[in-house]
């Protein structure tokens, strides 16, 4: 890997993330969830952010935006479709577009659902990309300005990447996440054994993240709405990927 990460806790249970180019020293926030924690990293870590990626608009990501633009003179980049919500931006970007890091390329995946311009960040020469509220660790984002077909489409972008892809995500969710995939996928004993792991993790208050697609695809009911097992359960074996999708959301939105 071609960059450096440090990620850490804010608020209750957001992370945050610092990405460093190893070789110009150039580094990134992605999203701004809280500025004394994000202080705290950049202290420990010696990183001066240059930039903060943003992913989205919701308040927990971007509540430090101005006060660190202040403190550190940084450039703001987020999503074009939510520009007039997002404080202080400087640049906008879509799908396919492409920021610098250093000697880093990052790509822009427009990944709406959760909110109507949400991206993710996506680093191919590191095999590393930043989802924060689409895809979380054996779960996905509420869909509060999306419909369940604008999230199937995004989640089936972010499938596409390599399996290796290493995946940092927004929240620590995935305890909850985890107890729920059972109800759904029950009989997965790839699953299983990840659960007992994140139990273990959790009950020493140890991060779940990051996680990779190749691991999403093996036991994230949101990622594995073609499987026939899932599909038994559901009894939607007929039905189509839309429809799978949408009722394991509608099972989450009411556990």
């Amino acid at each position: 890997m071609a960059v450096e990460i440090e990620q850490f806790m804010c608020r209750s249970d957001n992370f945050g993330v610092l990405v460093r180019d190893a070789a110009s020293g150039e580094t990134a926030l992605i999203d701004a969830p809280e500025e004394r924690a994000i202080l705290d990293a950049v202290e420990r870590t010696g990183w001066t952010p240059t930039m903060i990626l943003t992913t989205h608009h919701h308040p927990d990501h971007v509540e430090a935006n101005l006060a660190l633009k202040e403190r550190f003179g940084l450039r703001i980049v987020g999503p074009k479709a939510e520009a007039s919500k997002i404080p202080g931006i400087d640049e906008t970007v879509a799908e396919g577009d492409i920021v610098r890091l250093g000697d880093e390329e990052v790509r822009v995946i427009e990944t709406p659902g959760h909110t109507a311009g949400h991206v993710s960040y996506y680093l191919p020469r590191s095999r590393v990309a930043f989802t924060a509220d689409t895809l979380f660790a054996l779960g996905c984002g509420r869909l509060f300005e999306g419909t369940p077909a604008t999230m199937l489409a995004s989640l089936k972008k972010l499938a596409g990447l390599p399996a290796e892809t290493i995946v940092y995500c927004g929240h620590e969710y995935t305890l909850s996440n985890a107890r729920f995939a059972l109800t759904v996928d029950p009989t997965n004993p790839v699953l299983k054994q990840r659960v007992k792991a994140v139990e273990a993790l959790r009950a020493e208050d140890q991060p779940t993240l990051p996680t990779t697609i190749g691991e999403e695809m093996a036991t994230n009911p949101f990622m594995r709405w073609h499987d026939p097992a899932i599909r038994r359960n559901l009894g939607m074996e007929n039905a189509t990927d839309e429809a799978v999708f949408a009722e394991i959301r509608k099972r989450k939105d009411v556990s």
